[in-house]
């Protein structure tokens, strides 16, 4: 199974990160990052105490290696492969041997016609053994349709364990960007610290030399101590989301690292691309439509019940039993049978209560209820995409808007800050300023980590997080 995780868990993509405040340089298309999983799994013994930078494909590598999900489906597959192993014991004969002893000690008085008379004890020992084979020749090829149907159960455990890896994956994509979505968040709000800082600075100079008012200096103090309290609040997400992440990855709560400072947006994915062969590589249609062979399979076997069954039977037998006397002349004291036999039993149904034909209906049902399945299935799953798309374009379409409305809101704060300390601006025009470019990070923030949800979203849908 090993080498079917390592194949799944190739290529895990991610693209080249690019700046939230500036670097729009040219196209955000770079080369596609290509998922250290293989190597990782072999080498994955590392501790993440002593590691200062993880990195995404880390993380991923360290939740598909321990996950406890992915482990749990592990174990389901695992059954299905056990019953894959033994596929081939339907066509073998099966093979009893019985044995058995019994002692016997009974006080027998016997009175024959002539008037003879015996007496005494008599004392048996009986020993019997067998050794029987059956062997199914014939049964409609059923047991073909069963030795099939174990290759398709190990098939869908595969796909279990694919469509468990794809999740794991996305949730930790998700897990890991809301962390680098708060980092920046910390980062905006220890701007605003800073800022705010250098307004108390200018406000107290103001009201010393009588230009200002203390109400000024008051709200700029206030404002200082909000945005401390913000950074306080912002530090504790940032822990409980790598808690969060920890327990993803299953390794020890409280374990340390940092995460990149950046949120990589591929720019360029196309409808018809996610839309393309989807029935062929988004894991819960793969499934669905794994579950119709299935049920077709048991529909096989069921038809098979119709037809008779011929089956080979052969035995051994060995009887033996000892008397210490004989009471009748005619009883042996000592008495043994050996021998074999063998021949063919044919089992032709003809009518049980029609029992098979309300089987092979059904079966005939599940299959059809399979498909309604598979269809229902295929039109959610085209829905999500459509959805996950629109929101994808919306995403972007303000992280665009974003990405140059910061660079606005970053000069107006620069004019508005040096108008303060030349008093051409007041006090609540620098704190209007103020609050725009806070306004402005967090909106930048939510759309380029909307944006990342989305594309994630939509290659999950598509199968593409593992190929």
């Amino acid at each position: 199974m090993n080498s079917t995780v390592d194949l799944l868990a190739k290529n895990i993509v991610a693209h080249a990160p690019t700046s939230y405040d500036n670097n729009r340089s040219g196209t955000r298309n770079r080369t596609l990052i290509r998922s250290v999983l293989y190597a990782a799994f072999s080498l994955i013994a590392f501790s993440l105490h002593a590691q200062k930078l993880l990195s995404l494909e880390e993380a991923i590598a360290t939740a598909l290696q321990n996950n406890f999900d992915i482990q749990l489906s592990k174990n389901d597959s695992m059954v299905a492969a056990l019953d894959y192993s033994y596929r081939n014991a339907v066509f073998l004969p099966r093979i009893n041997s019985t044995l058995s002893s019994n002692w016997a000690e009974n006080k027998q008085n016997q009175r024959f016609t002539n008037g003879t008379k015996k007496a005494g004890g008599v004392k048996t020992n009986n020993y019997v053994g067998n050794v029987s084979l059956n062997w199914t020749l014939f049964d409609g090829l059923k047991m073909f349709a069963t030795r099939e149907k174990a290759a398709e159960y190990i098939k869908l455990g595969e796909l279990g364990i694919k469509d468990q890896l794809v999740n794991t994956v996305a949730a930790v994509i998700n897990n890991y960007y809301a962390i680098v979505r708060q980092k920046q968040q910390l980062k905006a709000i220890e701007e605003q610290m800073s800022l705010n800082e250098e307004r108390v600075k200018l406000s107290q100079r103001k009201l010393e030399i009588g230009e200002g008012a203390k109400p000024d200096v008051l709200q700029s103090k206030v404002d200082l101590n909000a945005q401390k309290a913000a950074r306080l609040t912002q530090q504790t997400l940032i822990e409980k989301l790598k808690e969060q992440l920890n327990q993803s990855m299953n390794v020890t709560q409280n374990t340390t690292y940092d995460v990149v400072e950046t949120i990589p947006i591929n720019m360029n994915l196309a409808l018809g691309d996610i839309q393309n062969n989807i029935e062929n590589t988004n894991p819960v249609l793969q499934i669905t439509k794994k579950n119709i062979d299935i049920a077709n399979l048991t529909l096989k076997e069921r038809k098979a019940e119709r037809w008779p069954t011929l089956t080979f039977n052969s035995a051994y037998n060995i009887n033996r039993t000892n008397n210490n006397v004989a009471l009748n002349p005619a009883l042996p004291i000592y008495n043994r049978n050996r021998g074999y036999n063998y021949g063919f039993v044919a089992n032709i149904p003809i009518l049980n209560n029609r029992n098979n034909n309300r089987l092979i209906k059904q079966a005939a049902l599940n299959v059809d209820y399979s498909k309604l399945i598979f269809d229902n299935q295929r039109s959610l799953i085209n829905l999500d995409i459509i959805n996950a798309f629109k929101d994808y374009e919306l995403q972007k379409q303000e992280l665009e808007l974003e990405e140059s409305n910061i660079l606005l809101a970053k000069e107006n704060v620069d004019i508005a800050l040096q108008s303060y300390r030349l008093g051409a601006f007041t006090f609540l025009q620098l704190r209007e300023a103020q609050k725009s470019l806070e306004d402005a990070y967090n909106r930048l923030i939510a759309a380029r980590y909307n944006a990342k949800l989305a594309e994630t979203e939509l290659l999950r849908l598509k199968g593409d997080l593992i190929r």
